[in-house]
């Protein structure tokens, strides 16, 4: 089989590689189509702390069943699929108590693991989740918008809420399709006009460019004065860390889903004081997967506009080089693998 293999930083290889071992309780699948991640993008510019080369990237993907041993969710060749790709050690004290997203061990495909970037992959039979008639360009979004979903559980929101949501990547922008569903009222914040153009298409009720408007006036307004109930931060960057406490009510939520290496100063008595609940969000849950396909199969969200382009396998390359130089243009680049 071919596979997208990332040998050492800034270089990308498309090997002949052998077809994957099935081993029991699994399943031999061929993928359809595979996003691109902002880790990946890291992984080929060398800056992803957990990736070892070789690497075969991806882990947003969708594929066809071409072989699968009996099972009880009805699944069987010739399915559409997706696939939890985090892959957790079940003996940790974080496995033990249910929080199987933040295993001690944790490995996820195509960062401590090699990922979907190929023709064929194994995969157990209890991380695979039916597709529900979706595309498979739909389905390979089905786990960005896991990460958020679960980033957004984490606040309990309220219909009552305003929501801030800063960052509208990908990332952020799921995010906002997560809420959507049960905030009042949701703002987004970047210092990209084309992004906030995407939040703006995809509801929020109110967006602002950080770059170009004032952040402190425009919380003013839009919450009476009162401070956001629910802060999401969706850039890993510690000056919209900063801002998300800084527009947070007393009492907030502040859920942070960006991942990033630079450290942050404060003074950490403000959270005292506004007492500030700050979480942390890793990866997602079987329900979070479970509940978007059922979402989007119901027609309640599209997730199509957040594809910005579709390419085929020889020339992940150029899909790669536009994601780590794109300057905002760009939400999410899908590779149809085979093609």
């Amino acid at each position: 089989m071919k596979a997208i293999v990332i040998p050492k930083p800034y270089e990308i290889e498309i090997r002949d590689l052998p077809m994957p071992e099935v081993k029991e309780g699994e399943a031999l699948l061929r993928v359809r189509c595979v996003g691109i991640c902002g880790a990946d993008v890291a992984s080929y510019t060398g800056n992803q702390p957990f990736t070892t080369y070789p690497r075969i990237p991806g882990h947003e993907f969708s594929a066809e069943i071409v072989e699968i041993p009996d099972n009880d969710k009805g699944l069987k060749p010739g399915d559409i699929v997706t696939c939890n790709p985090y892959f957790n050690c079940g003996t940790c004290y974080s496995c033990r108590r249910g929080h199987v997203n933040c295993c001690t061990d944790n490995q996820t495909m195509g960062v401590q693991r090699d990922g979907a970037f190929c023709e064929y992959i194994a995969m157990p039979v209890d991380r695979i989740f039916p597709g529900m008639g979706l595309s498979p360009e739909e389905l390979a979004l089905i786990e960005p918008f896991s990460i958020s979903r679960h980033a957004v559980s984490r606040a309990e929101i309220k219909p009552t809420d305003n929501v801030l949501i800063v960052g509208a990547g990908p990332i952020g922008l799921f995010a906002l399709l997560a809420a959507k569903h049960t905030a009042g009222r949701i703002a987004v914040a970047d210092i990209l006009d084309n992004r906030l153009e995407l939040a703006s298409a995809y509801g929020a009720d109110s967006v602002i460019n950080t770059k170009t408007g004032d952040l402190a006036a425009f919380t003013e307004e839009f919450t009476d004065g009162n401070g956001f109930d629910v802060c999401i931060e969706a850039c890993g960057q510690p000056e919209t860390f900063l801002m998300c406490i800084d527009q947070a009510a007393f009492a907030a939520n502040i859920i942070l889903i960006g991942n990033g290496k630079r450290e942050t100063s404060f003074v950490h008595s403000v959270i005292l004081k506004k007492e500030l609940n700050i979480f942390g969000s890793r990866n997602a849950l079987k329900q979070d997967f479970l509940a978007n396909i059922e979402q989007v199969a119901a027609g309640k969200t599209d997730v199509n506009k957040m594809v910005s382009g579709i390419y085929p396998m020889d020339r992940a390359i150029e899909a790669f080089e536009a994601l780590a130089n794109n300057k905002g243009d760009l939400a999410k680049l899908l590779i149809r693998i085979g093609e």
